[in-house]
């Protein structure tokens, strides 16, 4: 795929993917849409997968991702409004059902920065708090971001209806403050991953810590086969 070929939103997935797909072991990423018209009737859905395939989501590794998108601009219709609060109520749906320690859910959206359901997403993301995932926010294009800076919750925390959130689980990376003049090309990835990830180390200690989780214990250093160590005194 040729980069110069690709628009911010596929210049941020592939920067921003190959920094966090390292994290997860099989490299298998469900990879929704939101804010189009779908085939062959026309439905506007907030929540769709960007391979077509709603039983199997999942795409390989963030060439695969690539590949889905590009596959989905071919076959939908761009439309708003724009609603993240459907997404980020499917990943904690996922979260929800697994808060034993054993997995961490990171939500990557990558956005123009306009949002039609601030009020849902804030609660979506109050109720999110409390479990086992973060949201990274990276905003494409020229636009006022005042509304993800709010979502980041990083000056004053999140709240929804009263009600604080748990912990800070958003984290907001304007893509334009990491490229050239030309728009193409990261200055620094370094830079880029550093802010990227800034926060999701803190983000998922404080959940475990919340819920009295502690690290498995290390295994048994290795010990070859047929080897036996003596100590003489």
């Amino acid at each position: 795929m040729n980069p110069y070929q690709m628009n911010a939103y596929a210049l941020a997935l592939k920067a921003v993917g190959e920094i966090i797909q390292d994290y997860d072991s099989d490299k298998m990423f469900p990879a929704l849409g939101f804010g189009a018209k779908l085939p062959p009737d026309g439905r506007v859905s907030h929540e769709f997968p960007l391979n077509g395939n709603i039983e199997n989501p999942y795409c390989n590794g963030i060439e695969g991702i690539l590949e889905a998108y590009h596959q989905s601009l071919k076959t939908v219709q761009l439309y708003g409004p724009t609603n993240f609060a459907p997404v980020v109520n499917h990943v904690a749906s996922y979260a929800a059902a697994v808060q034993d320690g054993s997995q961490y859910f990171v939500l990557l959206i990558i956005t123009d920065g306009v949002i039609s359901d601030m009020s849902q997403t804030k609660e979506a993301i109050v109720n999110a708090a409390k479990l086992p995932m973060s949201i990274i926010i990276v905003g494409v294009g020229q636009a006022e971001f005042d509304a993800m800076v709010e979502l980041d919750g990083d000056e004053i925390r999140i709240s929804s209806r009263g009600k604080l959130a748990e912990r800070d689980i958003v984290q907001f990376v304007p893509f334009r403050d990491y490229m050239d003049r030309t728009g193409n090309h990261v200055l620094s990835m370094a830079r880029l991953a550093k802010d990227v990830l800034a926060e999701i180390p803190d983000q998922f200690i404080s959940y475990m810590k919340s819920r009295g989780i502690k690290p498995n214990p290390a295994p048994p250093p290795y010990t070859p086969p047929g080897h036996t160590h003596h100590t003489q005194i």
